[in-house]
């Protein structure tokens, strides 16, 4: 079968539909509402390269050419794109495709063909879906026949960027083998979206965590909104904390199909996003999903129209000790404050209270910074402080990021920290169960190192692959090494800028360009230091520019839409060569 629904599929249909396909497929199956859609299978790909007699031509391409040589396979994977984008799909091929299409509109009821997301899906007998991650493409918001065909060919073409074809020259794996679905499915114009983990991820507790927003869930994911937070006892149905964020945000589709970052109107900024009811219809999916997996699930919801959808569902990886949690003895202190545990651990301390970045300098080693929402100019500061505590936020933003990785607790989206707790009041900060008590703990700050601490057994644990680790800001990295990584995969730079609060084209224009290099270089150094004699890799500057907006000589950043997808990465530095070249020296020095 060339093309399938969603109904037709299963997760047995790996094979032919792709890890996104067969899971959508599978939920389909299971009555849980996912929006519709269908899957151009991998035979359609197959058959359409053996047809047209590109297969040989692309197949010729590949063993002339030596993946050793970048400038030789970024030609060959651009010249191999282009003959597959630029070759008609057959008439007897593009029939079930624009059948299915049809349908799909039909179904919908858009007479002028349904908003569709493209997506595509690689696979092959034999070989892990893991080899293409990162080069399976996405199209949204693409409407008409015309340019559905069109994206399909671009997700075929996908399967040749020349990353992909390195790796299965470098792993040994034939490219006659790998084969790509792709998935059209119906794009949701959502009125509230949001995440929920069907069990809290931080205990293990059989307690459903919800985040929900106005809008595309764009917004919550992105985390450019602070969500509305939620907890429901999935046994008793019970809504244990309801935290209302002020929600200035959202995305909305534009006319013409894309998306578009807007204002939230000013009656609905601190306006609940769900009642009670829509919490349980969510609860209601989080068991029937958990359910059918046999494992707790983190996924994505949409609400359209009163009906709610799963866009996604995915296994939770790590979970805490829920039966750990329950043997702990109650606290016997007030309870100040609510929100949500982003980070756990038990942090004692005096409280500072940061409305602005002049007021950093307050914080010192041991304090609880409390704040509305950390950004990146604050990490020195959140390097001092022994907790944190924001009025917004939820698991997934910066605040909760940050002291995951520093190790320190954290309790987010309390609503109104920084107006409920006062300037040098002595509190203790519950990064598992999102409570600040009135008070010191004893004992506190010995549960804040351990927590911190990674123990490593004797015996390391040994892996066919190589596991390394990830690296932000090199205070992290004894931690990191702690757990007997084989290495630093990934050494990110941004981190030892943003902690000069100076942006690096000032250090430069100011001709401070060695105080620059000198900070990238011990920064390395530390890291380095701690790994010796296994390997760091340095990845160069990638800058969101609503980061570095706010660093001082920062106000020539472009104000982007969506800065995950903008000027960052080696794009941004081939504009800006000498922030490469100050990145080299350090690397040398």
């Amino acid at each position: 079968m060339y093309v399938k629904k969603f109904e037709d599929l299963s997760k047995d249909d790996l094979g032919i539909a792709g890890g996104k396909g067969a899971n959508l497929g599978e939920l389909t199956q299971a009555g849980i509402p996912v929006p519709p859609g269908f899957v151009v299978t991998s035979k359609t790909y197959d058959k359409f390269m053996r047809d047209t007699g590109i297969f040989s031509k692309v197949m010729d391409i590949l063993d002339q050419v030596d993946i050793n040589n970048t400038k030789e396979l970024q030609e060959a994977a651009e010249e191999i794109k282009a003959i597959i984008i630029e070759t008609p799909i057959p008439d007897g091929i593009s029939t079930y495709i624009t059948e299915a299409y049809n349908q799909l509109s039909e179904r919908v009821g858009e007479e002028d063909g349904a908003d569709v997301a493209i997506r595509s899906s690689a696979t092959a007998e034999d070989l892990p879906e893991a080899s293409f991650a990162g080069q399976q493409d996405t199209f949204l918001h693409v409407q008409g026949l015309d340019n559905v065909i069109e994206y399909v060919r671009k997700c075929w073409a996908s399967l040749f960027e020349a990353r992909a074809i390195f790796y299965r020259e470098e792993n040994n794996f034939e490219h006659s083998q790998v084969y790509i679905a792709v998935v059209v499915q119906q794009m949701v114009d959502s009125d509230k979206a949001g995440v929920m983990f069907t069990v809290n991820p931080s205990t293990g507790e059989n307690i459903a965590l919800i985040e929900g927003s106005w809008g595309l869930g764009e917004s919550v994911v992105s985390g450019s909104v602070t969500p509305d937070n939620y907890a429901v006892d999935k046994e008793t149905n019970e809504v244990l904390n309801v935290t209302i964020s002020d929600k200035k945000t959202m995305f909305t589709n534009e006319e013409g199909g894309t998306s578009i970052q807007v204002d939230v109107p000013e009656d609905l900024r601190k306006e609940r996003v769900l009642s009670d009811e829509e919490l349980l219809e969510l609860v209601a999916m989080a068991k029937r999903v958990e359910g059918h997996y046999g494992k707790p699930q983190d996924t994505e919801w949409a609400f359209h129209d009163g009906n709610l959808f799963l866009l996604q569902s995915r296994p939770i990886t790590t979970l805490g000790d829920s039966k750990k949690e329950e043997a702990e003895e109650e606290v016997d202190l007030e309870v100040l404050i609510r929100g949500l545990g982003a980070s756990p651990g038990l942090a004692s301390g005096t409280v500072k209270v940061i409305l602005s970045l002049d007021e950093l300098d307050k914080v010192q080693d041991g304090d609880v910074m409390v704040t509305t929402m950390t950004t990146p100019d604050m990490v020195p500061a959140m390097k001092r402080a022994t907790g944190i505590v924001t009025d917004e936020g939820g698991v997934t933003c910066h605040a909760a990021i940050i002291s995951r990785e520093l190790g320190i607790p954290c309790v987010v989206g309390t609503g109104d920290a920084t107006t409920t707790l006062k300037e040098n009041d002595e509190v203790t900060a519950d990064g598992k169960k999102g409570l600040v008590y009135k008070g010191i703990i004893k004992g506190a700050e010995e549960e804040v190192a351990s927590a911190g601490a990674i123990q490593v057994s004797a015996t390391p644990l040994i892996t066919v692959t190589e596991v390394k680790a990830n690296v932000s800001m090199a205070e992290a990295a004894p931690k990191a090494a702690a757990t007997g990584a084989d290495g630093v995969g990934l050494l990110r730079t941004e981190h030892m800028m943003l902690s000069t609060g100076v942006h690096p084209k000032k250090f430069i224009l100011d001709g401070r360009e060695d105080e620059l290099v000198d900070t990238i270089a011990e920064g390395v150094l530390k890291v380095a230091d701690e790994f010796y004699p296994k390997p760091v890799w340095y990845r160069t500057l990638d800058a969101p520019t609503d980061e570095f907006i706010t660093l001082e000589g920062g106000e020539n950043e472009p104000r982007e839409h969506n800065p995950m997808l903008g000027w960052r990465g080696i794009r941004r530095e081939l504009d800006q060569p000498e922030i490469l070249k100050c990145e080299f020296k350090a690397i040398k020095k």
